[in-house]
């Protein structure tokens, strides 16, 4: 039992170690898109560690990053740790389910928090998305190496949730791949290799806009390329869940229908948000016709796995129209007869 608690708590530190290295690849990312590498570490080194706001007059940017790097690893650890013992502790309590996810939503909501109290200028440079987009990737890896290293346990505490996001994984990386695979197949036809990923990543992270002269980087391509799959895995495992519960509930389905409508309106939508010129340089056809197919990819898959689902929906439409037709056919209850009434003189 001692040798298992320990082993616990090694994989929980070194879960914590690759949740800090992911959100410190996130941030250096981004700040190499603004042009001022390693500005965020050292902004937030100078503000908690030294009380300055502006980190370039105190000391240089490497060594703050390096200082940031030790409270950072260190936070990043504890909470490994504390994540493992309260994940081996769930396997025996299922009430504290609960409360390791509030641990977990804890986790997102601190780090905002610690950026709300130092004030307008960390806000200035840390936008919320970034934030948040950073810890899910950093907690999505942690989890995905304890449960590797603990699968019993992973078995034991989640069951068949397990596959249901194998699923919904599986589909956003198919998704998100064939939509990459055709923007990029575009522009190399416009022999102008990478120009959609660059575009839309610099009006995310810079606010640029389409008349900016933007050029392809690989940090333009890579923020913005981690974006789109974050974005097509969240959309995958909503749809995996949808799809889960349509096997007790075939009607369910259509949720998921009405989802993927969504999904296709949403992208436009949100193109047009950042810059309505945008849709002329890319194409309104292009991004639709990406997203359809990815669309018919992803819900070639499910059909995949859940083969009998549409027999099952068609079962249950049928079901409720016999319901239907049996609730119209209720006999209608006799007249009642009124006797004439008598005359009084």
């Amino acid at each position: 039992m001692r040798h298992a608690r320990t082993r616990i708590i090694m994989d929980g530190a070194i879960a914590g170690i690759i949740g800090a290295v992911v959100v410190a690849l996130w941030f250096l990312i981004s700040d190499t898109i603004r042009g001022h590498p390693l500005e965020t570490p050292s902004l937030l080194a100078a503000t908690l560690l030294h009380g300055v706001r502006t980190p370039e007059v105190h000391r240089g940017l490497v060594q703050l990053a390096l200082e940031y790097s030790l409270i950072h690893f260190s936070a990043f650890i504890a909470f490994g740790i504390a994540g493992a013992l309260l994940l081996e502790t769930c396997e025996t309590e299922q009430s504290l389910l609960f409360s390791l996810v509030i641990f977990f939503v804890a986790f997102e909501v601190f780090f905002i928090a610690v950026v709300l109290f130092l004030g307008p200028n960390a806000m200035a440079q840390l936008t919320w998305w970034g934030i948040i987009i950073g810890n899910l990737l950093a907690t999505a890896a942690m989890l995905s190496y304890f449960f590797w290293q603990h699968p019993r346990l992973a078995r034991n505490l989640l069951g068949a949730w397990i596959s249901v996001a194998m699923e919904g994984v599986k589909a956003g990386l198919i998704g998100a791949t064939v939509v990459a695979v055709w923007f990029l197949c575009y522009d190399f036809a416009s022999r102008d290799p990478f120009h959609t990923p660059a575009l839309l990543g610099a009006m995310v992270f810079q606010d640029a806009s389409v008349g900016d002269g933007i050029r392809a980087t690989l940090p333009l391509v890579l923020g913005y390329t981690i974006l789109h799959f974050f974005a097509f895995v969240a959309f995958g495992l909503v749809l995996a869940v949808m799809l889960a519960a349509s096997e007790w509930e075939p009607l369910m389905t259509l949720g998921a229908l009405l989802l993927l409508a969504v999904f296709e309106v949403f992208f436009v939508g949100f193109v047009s948000l950042l810059d309505q010129s945008a849709l002329e340089v890319l194409g309104w056809w292009k991004i639709i016709a990406g997203n359809i197919l990815a669309l018919i990819a992803m819900i070639a898959y499910f059909m995949r796995v859940h083969r009998g689902l549409h027999i099952k929906l068609v079962e249950r439409w049928a079901m409720l129209d016999s319901e239907g037709e049996e609730m119209g056919d209720a006999p209608t209850p006799p007249p009642v007869e009124r006797r004439p009434e008598r005359l009084h003189f």
